[in-house]
């Protein structure tokens, strides 16, 4: 697994990064070899905030826990990440590797309308990202991971249309898509 480690707003000694490191490797043997994981640490509010990102196999998990002890906090992003994997196994099969469990129990898109008067507006951040063709279950599965209200993909069963499932008021899905 690749690491990493960004700081903001706060110097934490090395003992902090091998920690972190230490405690990530850990979920290495849920993914294949191309696993990357992106640690990012702060201080809000004298409260010391981890935010843990792994990216393997086209697939995201995030986890964010703010505790008041740094060490603790990253426990607790480790353990929500490996909830996430525990709680999704079934559906994740295809995606980790098959001896995970043995061990223990295109382009981007904009949807900026395009107006005269840009200066009504104000963009504050810019993502281009890749769709992957997947199926609706798997976009659902994605997003809950990352725990977002929407995600933008290719619709594997509409011949890689546009699509966007997100989450109603009522905890149902709802799905947009394109039809050209």
């Amino acid at each position: 697994m690749k690491f990493q480690i960004n700081e903001k707003k706060v110097t934490l000694p090395q003992e902090v990064h091998a920690y972190a490191e230490k405690k990530v490797a850990k979920l290495d043997r849920y993914f294949r070899d191309d696993a990357e994981a992106f640690v990012a640490f702060s201080v809000e509010k004298n409260r010391n905030k981890v935010e843990l990102t792994v990216h393997a196999s086209n697939m995201y998990f995030r986890a964010s826990e703010s505790t008041s002890d740094m060490y603790a906090s990253i426990d607790a992003a480790v353990s929500d990440i490996e909830r996430q994997i525990r709680k999704n196994k079934t559906r994740l099969a295809r995606r980790i590797r098959q001896d995970a469990f043995v061990r223990s129990a295109e382009n981007a898109t904009s949807f900026v309308p395009d107006v005269e008067d840009t200066e009504a507006y104000k963009l504050i951040k810019i993502k281009e990202f890749t769709m992957m063709p997947m199926s609706r279950e798997e976009a659902i599965l994605q997003m809950n991971l990352l725990s977002h209200n929407f995600f933008a993909f290719r619709d594997e069963d509409a011949d890689g249309a546009f699509a966007v499932v997100y989450r109603r008021n009522d905890g149902d899905y709802g799905l947009l898509e394109d039809v050209r």
